[in-house]
């Protein structure tokens, strides 16, 4: 037997162990780091810099590097839950912030793929009792953060709502009165409350609630059967704050307060399936998901223009896709290389909302693309 097939056997091993303990209700074998295949090349490389950033207190959480449509390490690092000492795995799910923006953002061209709304619909023909200064409002100005509606979760009294149930109304109620802090349309700032909007806007049009049409819609078709609304619920990492050597659980938040701008839970595989569904016409047109991809604004400071719920421009030679998420306890990135000689995906998912995700994807990149 050779030895590639050796490792095949026990892998295969390990995992029929795992099911057959399951099923008969004894406890689920963990695949440790000492029971994963050895990798080789690139991908050996990429496992040396994430065990070391493990070790000395930079990274936790896990990690999928995929190029040319071939997946070269899919790994958790470090501890998903310290107190019990249960290590993170490729399919360890976590919070993913605003990576959530892009499932908003799909959902709303799924409803123009269905013939339900229009992009340039004014967001008053949605929302009761619309303010006046909201007349000018597009659903395009939502989902590229020239609404000039204020981020509620840059308002002062976040800290002390952040962990009280509330629905899309109430929260829209937060800032719907609040003046616009730039003329709409005249430039760029991140809000988390225009994607509020949205995720009520998708339950309008659809009649379905925002969990239920992202899942049947989105999640469902694409088998991503490890992503979802969190509900505080058990299963996922738990999170932390703290910098190198501090290890504090995050402050609780109740997750109906993030919604349709951060409230989903995925896992790095999962998130490999949505992009590499985002290279065909599986949830839309190609003509809409070109307006995905299009780089509508400018943002500022940066060299980079913001399409629907992504961030576009060249990184060091190479045009890319990316969007960073940040929820307490859990800092997230993934960046899409779309270059068709380029093509690669890197996902990063921690469970620490200190983890310096953009640099672990940066580095992980020189390594794929060496200058």
């Amino acid at each position: 037997m050779s030895r590639d097939a050796y490792i095949a056997c026990i892998c295969l091993g390990m995992i029929m162990l795992s099911l057959a303990l399951t099923a008969c209700g004894g406890p689920e074998v963990t695949m440790t780091p000492e029971m994963l295949p050895p990798l080789e090349g690139p991908a050996a490389e990429i496992d040396r810099l994430l065990n070391s950033l493990t070790s000395d207190g930079s990274f936790t959480g896990a990690v999928l590097v995929a190029q040319n449509g071939e997946v070269l390490l899919s790994r958790g690092y470090g501890l998903a839950d310290r107190e019990r000492n249960f290590p993170n795995t490729s399919q360890t799910k976590y919070r993913i912030g605003s990576i959530t923006k892009q499932f908003t953002a799909m959902a709303i061209l799924i409803l123009q793929d269905q013939g339900k709304l229009k992009v340039q619909d004014r967001v008053c023909l949605y929302v009761p009792e619309c303010p006046v200064s909201w007349q000018e409002i597009t659903i395009h100005h939502l989902l590229i953060h020239t609404s000039g509606i204020p981020d509620w979760t840059d308002f002062p009294e976040y800290t002390t709502i952040r962990a009280t149930p509330t629905v899309p109304l109430q929260t829209i109620g937060l800032f719907k009165d609040k003046p616009l802090v730039f003329s709409t349309g005249e430039t760029w700032s991140y809000s988390n409350s225009g994607y509020d909007v949205l995720g009520y806007i998708i339950e309008q049009t659809s009649g379905q609630s925002y969990e239920t049409f992202l899942r049947q819609n989105i999640f469902e078709p694409l088998q991503m059967t490890n992503t979802g609304y969190e509900h505080n619920q058990s299963g996922l990492a738990k999170g932390y704050t703290g910098r190198h050597g501090e290890w504090v659980q995050a402050d609780y938040i109740d997750m109906s307060g993030p919604y349709a701008a951060s409230g989903l839970y995925s896992t790095v595989e999962d998130l490999y399936l949505w992009d590499q569904a985002l290279y065909t016409e599986r949830l839309v047109s190609q003509e809409l998901l070109n307006l995905m991809f299009t780089p509508h604004v400018r943002m500022p400071n940066s060299q980079y223009d913001y399409g629907y719920g992504w961030a576009l421009g060249d990184r060091n030679g190479h045009f890319t896709a990316g969007h960073a998420g940040w929820i307490e306890g859990f800092t997230t990135k993934i960046r899409r290389y779309l270059e068709l000689e380029d093509r690669a995906t890197i996902i990063v998912l921690s469970n620490r909302d200190t983890t310096d995700v953009e640099t672990i994807v940066d580095q992980v990149a020189q390594v794929l693309f060496p200058e």
